[in-house]
């Protein structure tokens, strides 16, 4: 497959995982064991909005919990039972259930996996250039640089 050339379709659970597991800088990356993302709107070369077939193993959370300032995200959970971990404390899900989470709010979210079964679910997110994000439970900050890349800070400032 070429830079130009695109599957028409694909089966989602084949697509290759994602390489690096997480960018975040340790200590933080460390805690997204358990967490396998496989980018399926790459796969198709889509630039505006990002799909992951993502799974989550027992025990393993989504991300740290953050919330974008410029990017939506939506999940919708295809197997198992996460909870959802936001400001207004913790919703169980389902298969079926989706949530969205509109750029500017504020309002940190992320999933846990605390059941013993594998969570998988499909997380799409616009891809709008600028973002930054912040992690209310961590030292850390985030924003993107123009060139689209993250970089990471302590909330004093100071780079990872």
């Amino acid at each position: 497959m070429t830079k130009d050339r695109f599957p028409i379709a694909i089966e989602a659970a084949a697509a290759d995982p994602r390489l690096r597991p997480s960018i975040y800088p340790e200590p933080f990356a460390s805690m997204m064991e358990g967490r396998v993302k496989h980018p399926l709107g790459d796969l198709f070369g889509l630039a505006n909005f990002g799909v992951n077939l993502t799974r989550l193993a027992p025990g393993a959370v989504s991300a740290l919990r953050h919330a974008h300032a410029r990017q939506d995200e939506f999940i919708y959970i295809l197997d198992g039972t996460p909870t959802l971990v936001t400001d207004a404390g913790e919703t169980p899900l389902a298969p079926g259930m989706c949530a969205g989470f509109k750029a500017g709010t504020g309002d940190g979210h992320h999933l846990v996996n605390n059941g013993d079964t594998q969570v998988v679910y499909l997380e799409i997110g616009d891809r709008t250039p600028g973002d930054a994000a912040i992690y209310p439970d961590d030292d850390i900050a985030a924003e993107q640089t123009p060139d689209g890349k993250w970089r990471f800070l302590h909330k004093d400032g100071t780079p990872y």
